[in-house]
């Protein structure tokens, strides 16, 4: 039996639907998309409030026309700018003359470590576990049978900003679509493209988006830490436009995403054509890189800063990862990142056919989440051979 999941994503610079088909014999059949270009936000909020209503129209409609399907209900995506983390440790003593560890335990120490979020502000939308431990032995993702007096664990939860949900709610109401659920797009995009066996050992997910870096740290299946850092690719485009007096549109496509850092060819120019009497212009590599690299710097420094305060102690074998089409489209963009912060930086692994790009890795990463989720809620895996962590997961709908 196929079932219809459709989601709405909301980046820097465009917003993203996405319908899918899940069913027995393929878990995600992307039928249809429809992307609208839009202002986007910072964390202050909307940089264009009055255009929001139409640009969520076009690209619900969009993707209805290519999936043939009319769009009553949808998933809505939170993204970071709107969302805190919030990490926490729990403990819950184990009972019976034999005491072991059930799914009845696991439930429980969830229920503990909400408690410790107190009266914080918004909706959590996903909660998921960075380790259990059974007394003082060794961390896993998988306790259920597990013998011994006192079951720990760090629990991560995704709270929302009350006002991003209300604000979707309505705005989805008025063109007569109910929003069906709220997820966080870092935990959904950290889970499908760092690999499990990295999440072990502590990795870190960079997304240089247009308008804004996320960079986002997972341990076992948790996201410990999200830092939302409001500048991007955009900025390097805005930088290049002002700095060489050209329009903001031939930053972009003649200069900024043709750039390839690190290698120079002699004699390499970028040329701007002539237009509306204007004459045609020409760059050396040197003005560009100077104006470039200074903008990409700084975002580096942010980034490194961001994983400094973050507290997470990051050990030679913890990966780094980037996405998003910030700089990961430019040759030798990861290279040039990955010097300037002292450590490896790797291509996020290709995970679909479709939409493959990085500029949807986080549609992609909050479709797969919201499918696991789907998955999850129809045959909870809790009390089934000890693999507790899917179901967990994706436990409060996100």
């Amino acid at each position: 039996m196929k079932t219809t999941v459709a989601a709405i994503d909301f980046g820097t610079s465009k917003i993203v639907t996405l319908v899918a088909e899940n069913s027995g014999s393929q878990r995600c059949d992307i039928v249809g998309a429809g992307i609208a270009m839009y202002d986007g936000y910072l964390e202050e909020g909307w940089n264009n409030p009055a255009e929001l209503d139409e640009k969520i129209r076009l690209s619900i409609s969009e993707a209805e026309k290519q999936s043939h399907r009319k769009l009553r209900e949808i998933n809505v995506g939170v993204p970071g700018a709107f969302t805190k983390v919030y990490v926490t440790e729990a403990r819950v003593d184990l009972k019976g003359p034999d005491p072991r560890v059930d799914a009845g335990d696991v439930k429980k120490i969830f229920r503990e470590a909400t408690k410790n979020l107190g009266s914080m502000p918004g909706i959590v939308v996903h909660s998921s576990p960075a380790w259990f431990m059974v007394d003082d032995g060794k961390k896993t993702l998988e306790p259920v049978g597990m013998k011994g007096r006192e079951l720990s664990a760090m629990i991560s939860f995704v709270v929302a900003n009350q006002f991003f949900v209300d604000e979707i709610t309505n705005r989805l109401a008025d063109i007569g679509v109910t929003a069906s659920g709220f997820y966080s797009t870092p935990a959904g995009e950290a889970m499908l493209y760092l690999p499990e066996e990295d999440r072990d050992r502590t990795a870190v997910l960079i997304d240089v988006g247009y308008l804004n870096t996320e960079v986002m740290a997972v341990e076992g299946d948790a996201l410990i830490f999200h830092k939302n850092i409001d500048v991007g690719g955009g900025h390097i485009a805005a930088d290049v436009s002002m700095g060489l007096d050209i329009p903001l549109k031939d930053a972009e496509e003649k200069i900024k995403r043709q750039y390839v850092y690190g290698i120079a060819t002699q004699g390499e120019t970028y040329d701007i054509p002539g237009v509306d009497g204007q004459k045609p212009r020409s760059f050396t590599r040197a003005e560009v890189t100077e104006i470039i690299t200074a903008r990409v710097d700084e975002i580096a420094e942010e980034i490194q800063q961001a994983i400094e305060d973050s507290g997470i102690k990051l050990g030679n074998w913890s990966n780094v990862y980037l996405t998003g089409g910030g700089l990961s489209f430019n040759r030798g963009g990861k290279d040039y990142l990955s010097n300037k912060l002292g450590r490896p930086v790797r291509d996020t692994p290709k995970r679909t056919t479709k939409m493959n790009s990085h500029a949807f890795s986080s549609t992609l990463g909050l479709m797969d989440l919201i499918i696991d989720t789907i998955e999850q809620q129809r045959q909870p895996s809790a009390g089934v051979g000890g693999a507790v962590k899917d179901f967990f997961r994706s436990l409060l709908g996100g």
